[in-house]
């Protein structure tokens, strides 16, 4: 079950890109009938609903290096 905190808070640009890209799917899958756009869209509003990616949350994330240089 999606928790409702999770649904309605941080929605950011990757967040609304998916759900977009679900939304066209899905009418591409009714009007085409096309099973493949159908199960894409699913997935993409999964995405969206429960904001993960690809990764998962913050999986992919890049830590900046904390090591400082010493110049002389």
């Amino acid at each position: 079950m999606i928790n409702k905190q999770i649904l309605l808070t941080n929605w950011n640009f990757m967040r609304i890109l998916r759900l977009g890209l679900g939304i066209m799917l899905a009418f591409q899958a009714i009007e085409m009938r096309d099973y493949l756009s159908g199960i894409l869209s699913v997935f993409f509003f999964y995405q969206a609903a429960t904001n993960t990616g690809c990764c998962g949350t913050n999986q992919c994330e890049v830590r900046p290096n904390n090591t400082k240089e010493n110049s002389q």
